[in-house]
């Protein structure tokens, strides 16, 4: 069974930075892109950066260029999103995903940027 988990959410002013982990589980995690989606109160899923299986390439929305930064570490089966210069409108709930539509995606962790 897929599993992903993620975590690192939290409540944070703007301007700070949080780091998003997401762990994989129940398939090969080192063969498959992975992706971040998230979704905003009232707005539907939106994909905020992808990354291929070897960590070498990686996309980004316009909203997340310059100031996310994805990155995976295939050993731990672990997922990141590093995010810096962070803005109201960022406030969401965060997801991981094995498709950049959000398909299987975890729980999801709560990013609440808020002075």
């Amino acid at each position: 069974e897929v599993q992903l988990v993620e975590s690192g959410g939290g409540l944070v002013q703007p301007g700070g930075s949080l780091r998003l982990s997401c762990a994989g589980s129940g398939f090969t995690f080192s063969s498959s892109p992975m992706y971040w989606v998230r979704q905003a109160p009232g707005k539907g899923l939106e994909l905020v950066s992808g990354i291929n299986s070897g960590g070498d390439y990686t996309v980004y929305s316009d909203n997340a260029m310059g100031r996310f930064t994805i990155s995976r570490d295939n050993a731990r089966n672990t997922l990141y999103l590093q995010l810096n210069s962070l803005k109201t409108e960022d406030t969401a709930m965060y997801y991981c995903s094995k498709d950049r539509h959000g398909t299987g995606r975890g729980q999801g962790t709560q990013v609440t940027v808020s002075s």
